[in-house]
């Protein structure tokens, strides 16, 4: 009976060893198997492709705002452009939402301001998908544009004699570059002569 006890121990423990040691094997890379690796899914992945973080096997990559992070080969990774950002104190083993590297806005060569150079990448695949043109990044900042009047002159009732002022105001000098910097004249002529202003910029 105490022979049984004995090898029962033994047996019980053998299956804790073998329990732990896979758990650990689970959570590891190991051998890469490409056979083994699960295909990707038949509509495509909408932000692209990378390796999983083992190095072994092609899947989809995280969007924006998607969960990542985590350990071994089913650790979500974020795409181009993006990172995985985690809370504070939780850096180790939690998962994280995929973020933007920059949160400055850009200008697409389809003359669009885009919030982040990820709306423009999301903008761009979407296009492609429509057999549109590639989205790229024109310049930092916001686009170019026509002139804007801000404040248009008004309609003015007065009589002969008195002073008349008109004033307007524009803007159109965007995105702001240091070949804008400099001083910018307001210049006022009649018959009894003439008036200047001088305003800066500075970059």
């Amino acid at each position: 009976y105490l022979n049984m006890m004995l090898t029962l121990v033994v047996l019980v423990a053998s299956l804790s060893v073998t329990t732990a040691t896979t758990g650990r094997v689970a959570r590891s890379c190991g051998t890469c198997e490409p056979s083994l690796c699960d295909p990707l899914p038949a509509e495509g992945c909408k932000f692209g492709t990378m390796l999983d973080s083992c190095g072994c096997c092609e899947v989809c990559a995280a969007g924006l705002g998607e969960p990542c992070g985590g350990r071994g080969a089913s650790a979500k990774r974020c795409g181009s452009g993006m990172e995985c950002v985690k809370e504070e104190g939780e850096q180790k083993n939690k998962f994280g939402i995929c973020v933007c590297k920059s949160d400055y806005e850009v200008c697409g060569t389809d003359g669009v301001t885009y919030k982040t150079g990820c709306d423009l990448k999301d903008a761009s695949m979407q296009a492609v998908s429509e057999d549109q043109p590639e989205i790229k990044v024109a310049n930092k900042g916001k686009c170019a544009q026509a002139p804007i009047i801000v404040t248009p002159p008004k309609e003015i009732y007065n009589v002969t004699g008195s002073q008349v002022f008109l004033s307007c105001e524009a803007i159109g000098i965007s995105p702001l570059t240091e070949a804008e910097a400099g001083e910018y004249e307001c210049h006022a002529v009649n018959s009894k002569g003439e008036a200047s202003a001088v305003g800066s910029i500075n970059v």
